[in-house]
């Protein structure tokens, strides 16, 4: 070894020397594991999470995207980890209380297999529409439907989901006659509503907020229970007369078994993630909501919302058939 080599080699064991007591500062590694695709709003809370909760609980967070099954692979997966503090799971609302009520044998219980953490975010649903129908409020939409029944088809992200029944629900409430069409995601209904091969759908607002501003599609109402502050020109369904309320959320839970002190821990640093200005800047930009709550709170959530949309789920007959 020559003497370039050797002071290369001597500065390369130190730099390893002092990166090696930092890592150590950061503790034991925690996997967020988030069960839809890379690169959307839930994606992006996640990140932020990973990003800035080393720092009040001396861990380092990495996220892991487990996905498929509507987000049942990685709740199955989260539900089967150690209560070790290494395992988190990130999901929407729905997943923990729609999915066993659509199984035919459901395979987790929310409240039984889980400890309570936080709910994060807010989300809205809408519905929306293609230009091509001609229609500029919710009161147009219905009488289009009406003298139109074998075209009102409405696009939903999948079947199961928020979307369907609240697409169900307007049926009902409004005495409408449509056709649900399950697709793949939001992606490939916002091309077909922009092209007008498709008429509308119920989907989620950060789907649909950027070709409604570009004027590719029209949104005619938002589902939670004031106006988003996102389109505040844009009345809610209750303002355009169905009595419905429809608002998705994320939330944070830990295996069952887990230390409730832990759960506290995590809920408190999570709600300071979440109140820094920075991190709600980012995280508005994808029309997500800010929350941060205690463990008890995502308890009462979760309840209720199981509570509203149970006889809803039923009255559908709608279960999972693969």
């Amino acid at each position: 070894m020559n003497r370039r080599e050797f002071v290369a080699g001597s500065l390369a064991l130190s730099a390893a020397a002092k990166a090696g007591p930092a890592w150590a500062q950061s503790g034991p590694l925690t996997r967020i594991i988030f069960p839809f695709a890379a690169g959307g709003s839930g994606d992006m809370l996640c990140r932020q999470l990973a990003e800035y909760l080393p720092a009040a609980l001396d861990r380092k967070f990495i996220v892991e995207n487990r996905t498929g099954g509507d987000g049942l692979i990685g709740i199955r997966a989260v539900k089967g980890a150690a209560p070790d503090t290494t395992t988190v799971l990130v999901t929407t609302g729905p997943t923990m209380y729609l999915l066993p009520m659509v199984e035919k044998e459901p395979s987790y219980d929310s409240a039984r297999d889980f400890v309570p953490v936080s709910q994060l975010a807010r989300f809205e649903f809408v519905v929306a529409v293609s230009p091509s129908i001609g229609v500029t409020d919710f009161k147009q939409l219905v009488a289009w439907i009406k003298a139109n029944p074998s075209k009102a088809g409405y696009g939903v992200p999948s079947s199961g989901t928020i979307p369907h029944f609240t697409g169900w629900q307007l049926e009902k409430t409004l005495g409408l006659n449509m056709t649900r069409v399950p697709y793949r995601g939001s992606a490939p209904i916002i091309t077909d509503l922009v092209a007008g091969h498709l008429p509308m759908c119920v989907t989620t607002l950060a789907d649909t907020v950027t070709q409604h501003r570009a004027g590719g599609i029209r949104i005619l109402a938002v589902s939670g229970p004031v106006r988003s502050q996102f389109l505040p020109d844009v009345p809610t369904l209750k303002e355009a007369g169905v009595d419905l309320v429809a608002d998705g959320w994320y939330g944070m839970w830990l295996p069952a078994g887990s230390s409730p002190d832990f759960a506290k821990q995590l809920s408190v640093a999570a709600a300071a993630v979440l109140a820094r200005p920075d991190v709600k800047e980012k995280l508005n930009a994808v029309t997500l909501i800010p929350v941060g709550s205690t463990p008890e709170n995502l308890t009462k959530a979760l309840a209720a919302d199981t509570a509203f949309w149970q006889p809803i789920v039923k009255a559908t007959g709608y279960r999972i058939t693969n």
